[in-house]
C-alpha cells in the first residue's frame, strides 16, 4: 500500500516544485481567488495523478487531491502577506502532504507506523537535536559574550543572525556523523570551515575577533561532541 502513498507525494512534488513557474506563484500572490494560474496549477496536480498511476480508475484520488490542494493553496493566498510567507510556505507544504495521507488512508486504507513516537531511542535523537539547536546557541552566547569585540561601523556587514544558524546547522551535522560513524566528516567539516573563515580573518587584521571566531569554533564543536557522544551511548 506505501507504493500508493509514494506515488501520490511524487505528483505532489512535480507539481508544486517542477511544474509551477514563478511567474504562476507571483499571479496567485497577486490576484488570489481570480487567478486563473491558481486553477490551472490545481488542474496539473490532477493530471499528474492520473499520469502516476497510469489509470483512470483512480479519478477519485484526483478528484480529491484536486479539491484539497485548492483549499489549501487558495487560504494561503488569501492570508499571505510578505510579513507570514515564510511560515505560510512550510504550513502549505504540512497541510498538503497531511492532505495527501488523508487520502491515502481514506482510498488504500494505508497506515503509517508510528511506533517509533513510543521508543526511549526516538526521544534521545530529539532531545539531542534540539539541545544542539537554540539551547547551545544561548549557552554559547552566554559564555563568550564578553570577549565579543567591539563592532566596527566600517567593517562589512554579515546576514543577520548568519553565525547562530552556521553554528545549529554544523552542530546538527557533527550529530547525524557521529551517530552513523562518520567520525572523519567532522574533521572534514571542521576544515572546510577554517579554510572559509581564514580568508576573512587575515583581511580583517584583528587578533581579538580571530581569537573570538576560534574560540566560538572550538566550543561549538566541542558541545557537539559531547552531546553527541553522550546520545550516543545512551542509544546502545
Amino acid at each position: 500500500m506505501e507504493i500508493y502513498l509514494i506515488k501520490i507525494i511524487i505528483a505532489h512534488l512535480i507539481g508544486d516544485f517542477f511544474l509551477q513557474p514563478n511567474a504562476w506563484v507571483k499571479d496567485k500572490e497577486k490576484n488570489k481567488l481570480k487567478s486563473g494560474k491558481l486553477y490551472l496549477h490545481v488542474l496539473v496536480h490532477v493530471v499528474l495523478i492520473f499520469v502516476v498511476f497510469l489509470s483512470f480508475n483512480v479519478w477519485k484520488v484526483a478528484l480529491s487531491i484536486g479539491v484539497l490542494h485548492f483549499v489549501i493553496d487558495a487560504l494561503k493566498s488569501i492570508f499571505q502577506t510578505k510579513k507570514n510567507a515564510r511560515i505560510l510556505f512550510f504550513a502549505d507544504q504540512i497541510l498538503h502532504i497531511s492532505s495527501i495521507v488523508l487520502v491515502w488512508h481514506i482510498f488504500y486504507k494505508g497506515y503509517l507506523d508510528i511506533s517509533f513516537l513510543y521508543e526511549t531511542k526516538t526521544w534521545f535523537l530529539i532531545l539531542g537535536v534540539l539541545f544542539l539547536t537554540m539551547p547551545t546557541s544561548i549557552i554559547m552566547k552566554v559564555i563568550i559574550a564578553k570577549w565579543l569585540p567591539e563592532s566596527d561601523d566600517e567593517s562589512p556587514k554579515s546576514l543577520q543572525n548568519a553565525g547562530k544558524y552556521i553554528g545549529i546547522l554544523e552542530r546538527v551535522l557533527i550529530f547525524v556523523f557521529i551517530l552513523t560513524n562518520h567520525f572523519e566528516a567532522v574533521g572534514f567539516l571542521l576544515a572546510a570551515k577554517s579554510i572559509f573563515r581564514f580568508g576573512d580573518l587575515k583581511e580583517a587584521h584583528d587578533l581579538k575577533l580571530t581569537e573570538y571566531v576560534l574560540i566560538g569554533t572550538l566550543l561549538s564543536f566541542g558541545i557537539a561532541i559531547v552531546v553527541s557522544f553522550g546520545i550516543l551511548g545512551l542509544l546502545r
